[in-house]
């Protein structure tokens, strides 16, 4: 993509964030210490096993380079807005998901370049990766996640009722947006995308899938309570995809590794919509 779709894309993640910060307080990051086992699991799950299960996923499945890569860059990331929506709906544990939510956001500030270089070096090879400078990356990432969060929290704390009107408008455009941008990837590369789609499809599914059942089964295993159990399954496997593609498209200024990312974001809320489904059923 020229310039300007990098700026634009830049741009929509920004404003997807503050949407996110618009329903973020500051009671939200102190519920950290009400759910410690809870905030620690679901930590342990998006940090450690995510990446893991993502990796060898990307190991033992054919598939292209790129699209290794590119489910490397979704398994790095941390959830998004969307994952508080299912958890919602779902009938989880609001609270801790949200606290999971913007606590992994601003986390994963300083892993993901790191997972990032080496998924890039071992599937594509050191001297063809576009080289990342980490510290750049870190700055990157914090100016298009954590300062939008923080200008919509602060926007929340002084205008409650304007920051409650704006949500969904905001989560509206961020999904029109969203939209365009897979429809761009598809057609930039569509004389790949039917390989790209069978590899990455059945790679992004068992992403998702493996790691809401890992999610949901570790926070049981401890004895959470069932609707902590469904916000830590979905938070450790709903990702945002958004940011997934952002960092191909933007910092590593290749469209082949957004592919992964672009088809989750699709399978994500047919495999969210199950999950609503089934935890409604089950509570």
């Amino acid at each position: 993509m020229d310039n300007a779709s990098t700026y634009i894309l830049a741009g929509a993640l920004i404003i997807i964030m503050l949407g996110m910060g618009l329903s973020l307080k500051v009671e939200d990051f102190k519920r950290i210490v009400l759910y410690p086992k809870g905030i620690f699991i679901g930590l342990t799950n998006q940090l450690i096993f995510l990446p893991v299960i993502g990796f060898l996923i990307a190991t033992l499945l054919p598939m292209q380079p790129e699209i290794a890569v590119g489910v490397m860059i979704l398994a790095a990331c941390p959830g998004g807005p969307t994952s508080n929506l299912i958890s919602f709906m779902a009938k989880g544990n609001l609270a801790l998901s949200v606290s999971l939510t913007a606590l992994s956001s601003v986390i994963t500030i300083l892993t993901i370049p790191f997972i990032v270089v080496f998924a890039s070096e071992y599937f594509v090879g050191a001297e063809e990766v576009v080289q990342l400078n980490i510290v750049q990356t870190i700055v990157q990432i914090f100016v298009i996640v954590v300062i939008p969060i923080a200008i919509g929290m602060l926007i929340r704390s002084a205008k409650p009722e304007f920051a409650n009107k704006m949500g969904k408008p905001v989560r509206i455009a961020s999904g029109v947006v969203l939209a365009l941008i897979i429809i761009g990837l598809v057609i930039k590369e569509r004389a790949n995308f039917v390989t790209y789609l069978k590899q990455a499809g059945v790679a992004t599914f068992l992403l998702n899938v493996l790691t809401m059942a890992l999610g949901y089964a570790s926070a049981r295993l401890f004895k959470l309570a069932k609707t902590s159990a469904i916000s830590i399954s979905i938070e450790s496997g709903i990702q945002n995809g958004t940011l997934a593609i952002t960092i191909a498209i933007v910092m590593l200024q290749n469209t082949s590794y957004a592919i992964a990312p672009a088809v989750y974001s699709l399978l994500m809320f047919i495999t969210g919509g199950f999950a609503i489904y089934l935890f409604n059923r089950k509570t």
